[in-house]
């Protein structure tokens, strides 16, 4: 890469912190700008992490000729929004997940990115970690046999009440939050769902507290989720084929890179994945399509079948019904 692609981060939210080590450890991604909604909160967090140019309005960062792609950390209400303003100002968009719940709300992010000819990721930051690599490569194979059943767990108590997550307003709740890990995961280890059921508990300003689905994939294969923040702190993925199960106990964020292979009738095995900062991973991945073309990683048929299926089970479990996709 010849260059840093030089990033502007969209928001003061706190996930920043993850793009701002991951900038720190490579040579292709520079933090040049901020944007805050508060210009006094916008200069005080550049101070804070030593970042360039400090904007009072996000409109004056899509302005900013210095920056060429932005970080949009801004609440879930505001990705699709603010990515396509984004985009429509000539700047390479990588949105923080989930970008949306609506499969009409992503066609129309990713035809503005076709429009401008720019690129636009929804920030996935697990799939680009190598246990993640080695979880599907190994299901692949056929490891464990033929997939019959997978299961993911996501959750964690949180106790702030005037939290975003907490509003619906602003599409928080813990299937945008965390659930959306889930389904992630059970899309890629499984495919796209044929059809999807669930179930929400409701807290907060009236969004999900608790969320449990059940999708259905082709070849008669189950997949099972459940993600809360009224919870304690979990994270699980496990698959289950014909010949065995495999498992990791830190999925999401990779910190103890660890699958456990249960083969029927054996001990069970431990391998091993390469230990590695995801968010770093991402933002080179995303500066390098952007530096030399090429597809990145995560791009339109991803975030469009996770808004669907996102979508689908938020109408199941407000109707009550299964809901088909496919």
């Amino acid at each position: 890469m010849s260059e840093p692609v030089r990033w502007g981060l969209l928001s003061t939210a706190r996930i920043n912190e993850q793009l701002l080590r991951a900038a720190g450890e490579t040579d292709g991604a520079e933090i040049v700008a901020v944007a805050s909604r508060d210009a006094e909160r916008a200069r005080a967090y550049a101070g804070e992490h030593g970042i360039a140019r400090a904007h009072g309005a996000y409109d004056a960062l899509l302005e900013d000729p210095g920056v060429e792609a932005v970080y949009v950390s801004a609440p879930n209400a505001l990705h699709v929004p603010w990515s396509v303003r984004a985009l429509d100002a000539g700047k390479h968009v990588l949105c923080e997940k989930p970008l949306t719940a609506s499969a009409a709300e992503a066609e129309a992010a990713f035809a503005a990115a076709e429009r401008t000819g720019r690129v636009l990721v929804e920030a996935f930051m697990w799939r680009y970690h190598p246990q993640t690599d080695l979880l599907a490569q190994l299901v692949r194979e056929g490891a464990v046999g033929a997939p019959r059943l997978a299961r993911a767990t996501f959750s964690f108590t949180l106790d702030r009440p005037g939290d975003v997550r907490w509003a619906a307003g602003l599409e928080g709740g813990a299937l945008m939050d965390v659930g959306c890990y889930c389904v992630s995961a059970l899309r890629l280890l499984c495919g796209e769902p044929e059809r999807v059921t669930g179930e929400a508990v409701q807290g907060g300003d009236g969004v999900d507290a608790r969320f449990s689905g059940l999708l259905r994939f082709a070849g008669d294969v189950l997949g099972g989720f459940d993600c809360g923040f009224d919870l304690p702190r979990r994270s699980r993925i496990e698959v289950v084929g014909e010949a065995g199960s495999l498992t990791s106990e830190d999925p999401w964020q990779g910190r103890s890179p660890l699958l456990l292979l249960a083969r029927d009738g054996e001990p069970p095995e431990t391998v091993g994945a390469e230990p590695a900062n995801p968010y770093r991973l991402e933002l080179d991945d995303v500066s390098r399509a952007i530096r030399e073309g090429g597809e990145p990683r995560l791009g339109r048929a991803d975030a469009l079948g996770q808004a669907r299926t996102l979508g689908a089970l938020y109408r199941a479990a407000g109707e009550g019904r299964a809901v088909a996709l496919a």
